[in-house]
């Protein structure tokens, strides 16, 4: 099938925009900023288009590792900021991270890279020319933006005097020239605005389109499951687990390979949503107030907003976001009832249940598959869950 790279991105580039919000205090649309920077400043150095697109998907995916590196270092927005400054950890995991993400070029190493300083005082001690030059872009983006923010009112001086404070130590001097040379036109400052941003990039960002495979995109989707089970240390292995499970049911009810492998893609993206939904909330050690599961019950209502967009995705998007929805209709974020849940949905919710139940949370231990029964059994008797679909799970999952 025909598969757009653009709108995979930009879909899932909406999760991780909320990490980057939570874990840096930046404001909305940080990874987009960089992205459309990072391209201008790639378009005058004569990029062709493939290197044009990798550029802006390093950008996007640059702090995919935060997630991840978060789950070691409680620390405030603040303190995080300064902590990245000194710890190289989240470009170590966002470059292992996207090792499988289709790139259109051979370049690598750009998130490794995109905090190195021009005099080699970086992480790494590169230094001039042996930094990537698309790290060096990537990076001059990030820093700048995370430092001075190019939405806020009053940036562009603030930019200049940054910039100009750091020419020649953390940036190239060539590379500086050609940021003035970017930011000359009174259009480059409103691009960067929140309103612009996402229309900014979409304009500029060239289209690419491959002819993919469900199970080349199952593998795909698979680079997010692991940044999406990262948010939190009590759900590590819970997409990668509801994917295994999922294919388990699907053999047994022999559903077709492709039908198979989106069932599989919709279990790994699952819970995308979750990437918005505060770390305080999913690693609470009791019981959330009300106010706390009012914002828990929004991430499936996230996981729609990020695959909806995804041409192809019309089928997987349905499965995956209604994972809570109940045949009652006391389900959420829709309260939809059973006559708009389809049996691959309805499977999805009873796995999405029993695999959570196995696993360890911050309030209780795994529970063993007798016990995970008789709380299916019990959804089923109040009329929430698909009671085949629990039959089905109990037979494959009791050995």
């Amino acid at each position: 099938m025909k598969f757009s790279l653009n709108q995979f991105l930009s879909g899932l580039s909406l999760a991780l925009d909320c990490v980057e919000s939570e874990l840096l205090g930046v404001r909305s649309h940080h990874g987009r900023r960089v992205a459309y920077l990072a391209m201008r400043l790639g378009k005058l150095a004569d990029f062709s288009a493939q290197e044009l697109f990798d550029i802006a998907a390093f950008s996007l995916l640059h702090d995919n590792g935060l997630a991840e590196e978060s789950l070691t270092r409680q620390l405030h927005p603040e303190q995080r900021l300064r902590h990245i400054e000194n710890d190289p950890q989240h470009c170590l995991i966002g470059e292992a991270n996207i090792a499988a993400f289709p790139f259109q070029t051979e370049i690598r190493d750009v998130v490794r890279y995109h905090h190195e300083h021009w005099d080699g005082s970086g992480f790494f001690a590169l230094r001039g020319e042996e930094i990537p030059l698309m790290a060096q872009m990537v990076g001059l983006a990030d820093y700048t933006d995370l430092v001075c923010c190019f939405s806020e009112a009053g940036s562009r001086e603030r930019v200049h005097s940054f910039l100009a404070s750091h020419k020649g130590t953390t940036f190239s001097p060539r590379l500086l020239e050609m940021f003035q040379e970017v930011a000359s036109s009174t259009a480059f400052w409103l691009d960067m605005q929140d309103p612009f941003i996402v229309r900014a990039l979409a304009a500029e960002m060239p289209e690419i389109t491959i002819e993919q495979q469900w199970s080349e995109i199952l593998r795909l989707s698979r680079v997010f499951s692991r940044i999406i089970d990262a948010k939190s240390r009590f759900t590590l292995r819970h997409s990668s687990g509801l994917e295994e499970k999922s294919a388990v049911m699907a053999d047994w009810f022999a559903l077709p390979e492709d039908e198979k492998t989106m069932l599989r893609i919709a279990a790994a993206l699952h819970d995308v949503g979750k990437l918005a939904i505060p770390s305080t909330i999913l690693d609470k050690p009791g019981k959330l107030d009300e106010a706390e599961r009012q914002k828990m019950a929004e991430h499936t209502y996230y996981t729609r907003r990020c695959l909806e967009g995804i041409p192809g995705f019309a089928t997987i998007t349905e499965w995956a976001a209604n994972h809570h929805e109940k045949l009652n209709g006391q389900g959420y974020p829709y309260a939809l009832t059973a006559n708009a849940l389809p049996a691959q949905a309805r499977l999805l919710t009873v796995l999405d249940i029993y695999q959570a139940l196995t696993e360890e949370r911050p309030y209780r231990q795994p529970l063993p598959h007798s016990q995970v029964l008789e709380i299916l059994t019990s959804m089923v008797e109040r009329g929430e869950i698909d009671g085949e679909m629990v039959a089905a799970v109990n037979r494959a999952f009791s050995s």
